[in-house]
């Protein structure tokens, strides 16, 4: 027994390495493709829907047992995940690090304030460690982040038009608040996001969509998230064009 209760630790430090060094690879990728812009971007977008729609296959293999509902699952997945792609290589990049940004932000928060705080779970029969305060959390910092972002680009483009930079013209903006309130709102549709591919996966019986990352699992597990918040910014931008 002793000899578990150590070999347990040292699985989970003998595997930090492993994600640290996936987690570079997957940074320096998406890096350079956003950097890139263009076609290598678009190119990039594609084949992370090809891979998401073939684990998304893979797991409604698994979770349906009916092939007609097979087939309408497969569908609706299709739509979904190219609808997603489709809103990320048609908005901007500012606006495509932006969404980027509330949704790493909502993991942040929700990781932090779940460990932090606890209390009563979400949904426990489908994901166990989700909590309200997790939510809580996932919210606010998503929240932060759209502030800031919209406070930053109001100082910077003051300055371009002449009208003068003030930090105090910038959080005064009531585009401010509007951007706090839109990235709570979008840390919501994370998690939602999040709970319907966890969902599937233990309709599935699985842990990971794929063992395509080292450490990491799959590009759905990854990407979750940004999915339903991809849909609904990438929607708003283009009706708003």
């Amino acid at each position: 027994m002793a000899a578990a209760e150590h070999a347990a630790p040292a699985a989970k430090r003998s595997d930090l390495p492993v994600r640290a060094a996936s987690a570079a690879v997957l940074l320096a990728v998406a890096g350079f493709a956003v950097w890139s812009g263009g076609l290598v971007f678009e190119l990039f977008i594609a084949i992370l829907a090809l891979v998401v729609a073939g684990e998304f296959a893979r797991l409604v293999w698994l979770a349906v047992g009916s092939t007609p509902l097979r087939l309408a699952a497969l569908l609706a997945g299709a739509v979904y995940i190219g609808w997603a792609a489709l809103a990320l290589a048609s908005m901007p990049r500012v606006l495509f690090l932006a969404v980027l940004g509330a949704v790493i932000c909502t993991d942040t928060g929700a990781y932090f304030a779940g460990r932090a705080i606890g209390g009563p779970k979400i949904a426990p029969s489908i994901s166990p460690s989700k909590t309200w305060a997790g939510l809580g959390g996932g919210m606010a910092a998503s929240a932060l982040w759209c502030a800031a972002a919209v406070a930053g680009l109001t100082f910077a483009i003051a300055g371009l038009d002449g009208a003068g930079r003030s930090l105090d013209t910038a959080g005064a903006s009531r585009d401010v608040v509007l951007a706090a309130a839109i990235g709570a709102g979008l840390a919501v549709a994370a998690q939602a996001g999040d709970f319907f591919e966890s969902w599937l996966k233990r309709r599935a019986g699985v842990k990971d969509s794929s063992r395509l990352i080292p450490g990491h699992g799959g590009v759905f597990d990854r990407v979750d998230g940004l999915l339903p918040v991809a849909i609904i910014v990438g929607s708003v931008w283009a009706l708003g064009r």
